[in-house]
């Protein structure tokens, strides 16, 4: 759906595809998740309390080990995200992680402004996934799961990123298991979304900006 209606909102309107890429992944994906994370806290019976976002969400402060686990991760994903892009460029002579509706040329001057349009989306995109799938679901998983639940939210995860194509899913596999196993490990939903963060948004501001 997003592989047509996007390009085509984008020819209608005369904007840049990544505009409504912006509009509908954030109101149309990321929204989303937050209303259905907070249905299933009330339907638990929850309230929105201190107590509920520390021990039910598990949004607790960032221990020292917690730093360790999230800086070793996000050296970690680093280097296996760069080796399977490297693999996958001699593999595949048009190799492309980038979906053609997130397309974006590097900023040029009086385009410096999408970075301000991008940034309520990644608040979004960052907050959306970390509050349902680390804060809400991961926690009632490991009821059923335990140790392993990781390895059955990271699948849950990566099919969620399949509309995104082959190419993205592939180079987000470190990240798709390797934070959920770090937030299960630290039982603190602060390190996913330290580590969801600081490797989505700098990453992006790096395309954009023509770096990579």
């Amino acid at each position: 759906m997003t592989h047509l209606c996007i390009p085509f909102l984008s020819e209608v309107a005369g904007l840049e595809s990544i505009i409504f890429w912006f509009i509908c992944g954030g109101l149309g994906v990321f929204t989303p998740l937050i209303i259905a994370g907070v249905m299933m806290l009330r339907k638990e019976g929850g309230k929105f309390t201190k107590e509920t976002f520390v021990e039910r969400l598990r949004f607790r402060p960032m221990t020292r080990r917690d730093w360790r686990y999230s800086l070793l991760a996000l050296v970690v994903i680093g280097l296996l995200t760069s080796g399977i892009m490297i693999a996958m460029q001699v593999l595949f002579s048009d190799f492309n992680h980038t979906p053609s509706f997130m397309t974006l040329d590097p900023l040029s001057p009086g385009r410096y402004w999408l970075l301000l349009a991008w940034l309520p989306y990644w608040l979004l995109n960052i907050g959306g996934e970390e509050f349902f799938w680390r804060g809400v679901l991961l926690p009632r998983q490991e009821k059923t799961f335990e140790d392993k639940t990781w390895i059955l939210h990271g699948t849950g995860w990566a099919i969620f990123h399949i509309a995104f194509g082959w190419q993205l899913l592939v180079m987000l596999l470190p990240l798709l298991y390797i934070e959920p196993y770090v937030v299960q490990k630290t039982q603190n939903t602060w390190t996913g979304v330290f580590l969801h963060g600081v490797i989505n948004g700098p990453s992006f501001i790096a395309i954009a900006l023509g770096i990579i």
